[in-house]
This record gives C-alpha cells, sequence and structure tokens, in this order.
C-alpha cells in the first residue's frame, strides 16, 4: 500500500470527530472518563482489506465478525503494555458476550509464544489472529502498540483507542453500549 493511501486513511479514521456518533457527541464529556478519554470517535471508516491468519495458520478476515460490535486489540508478544490490558479484553468479551472481542497479534509473534502468553496472563476466551507481515496494521496506520479499534457492525472503524486500557471498566463498558444502542 502505498504511503499517500495510509495517510489518507488515518486521516479519515481520525480527523473525524465531529461526526461521532449522535449519543456520544452528546455526552461525550459524561462517557469518556478514565482511561476512556484516550478514545477517539470518528464518522464509520471502511477498514483496508488484509488476510489474517489463526495461530495454526489458517486463512481468517475480520469479516467473519460482521453483524457484530467489534473490539480489535493490535498487541505483540514482547509489548509489556500488552501484557498488562488483555486480561481486560478477556473480561470485557465475559462481561459483553453480544460484542466481539478480537485480539490481533502484529508482526512477527510466534505460535508457541502467543499460546504462552495467553497462558500466562489468563486469557481464556479471546481468538488468536495473527497479522504477520503487519499488512493490516500498516494499511490502518497503527505506530505503536496496543491500539485498539471499535467497528461497527457493518465492519468500519468508529473509534480508535491509543495505548494501553483498562477495557473491562464501567467506562469502557458504558462507551460501548451507547454505541451499541446510538447505531
Amino acid at each position: 500500500m502505498r504511503l499517500l493511501d495510509v495517510v489518507l486513511y488515518t486521516a479519515l479514521a481520525l480527523a473525524a470527530n465531529a461526526g461521532a456518533t449522535a449519543a456520544l457527541a452528546q455526552d461525550a464529556s459524561a462517557l469518556l472518563e478514565g482511561d476512556m478519554k484516550k478514545l477517539t470517535l470518528s464518522e464509520p471508516v471502511d477498514l483496508p482489506q488484509a488476510d489474517l491468519v489463526t495461530l495454526d495458520d489458517a486463512p481468517a478476515s475480520l469479516d467473519a465478525y460482521r453483524g457484530k460490535w467489534v473490539v480489535v486489540n493490535f498487541w505483540a508478544t514482547w509489548c509489556a503494555p500488552c501484557r498488562a490490558e488483555m486480561p481486560s479484553l478477556d473480561a470485557l468479551q465475559q462481561a459483553m458476550p453480544e460484542i466481539a472481542v478480537v485480539p490481533v497479534a502484529t508482526g512477527r509473534n510466534d505460535p508457541a509464544a502467543i499460546q504462552r502468553f495467553y497462558d500466562e496472563t489468563g486469557v481464556k476466551s479471546l481468538p488468536v489472529l495473527r497479522d504477520p507481515k503487519s499488512k493490516l496494521s500498516r494499511q490502518m496506520g497503527i505506530a505503536g502498540l496496543p491500539v485498539t479499534v471499535i467497528l461497527n457492525p457493518e465492519g468500519q472503524e468508529v473509534g480508535r483507542l491509543i495505548g494501553d486500557a483498562d477495557w473491562n471498566s464501567d467506562d469502557a463498558r458504558a462507551v460501548l453500549t451507547a454505541l451499541m444502542e446510538a447505531g
């Protein structure tokens, strides 16, 4: 993908804050508290196409989650903030089964190291998707880890949080619930 495409995608995804989902735009100060203050909401932006793989190299895609709200977390086994954040993503999935929490291991992450990471952090309810050549993360302008992207049921990005967060907090659940109710 050309650098111009990456810049354009990132600009569209991050710059459209003014037209964010109606419920959140009306009451952003009340909902974007705690770690959620780092969340940037945007008008829906289509994701670039990229092939992902499972832990055992089977083909996978985020398209499999269409029809649901999705919390996609870009992470890596070597990322210390990812290690701290992943248990809260696992707890979020258990607390809100109506959404899909989908971690995407970005870059070179040995499958054995991913399994060890999940075991050591106590992750039990999350799938394993990999972006081994970082194609999707590059196309989406992911420059550091972790980054969490919220997708609407049409598979479009509507929010992005750079850095780690407590995704099982009351604040995170309130934002996700408001998005689901508004959209």
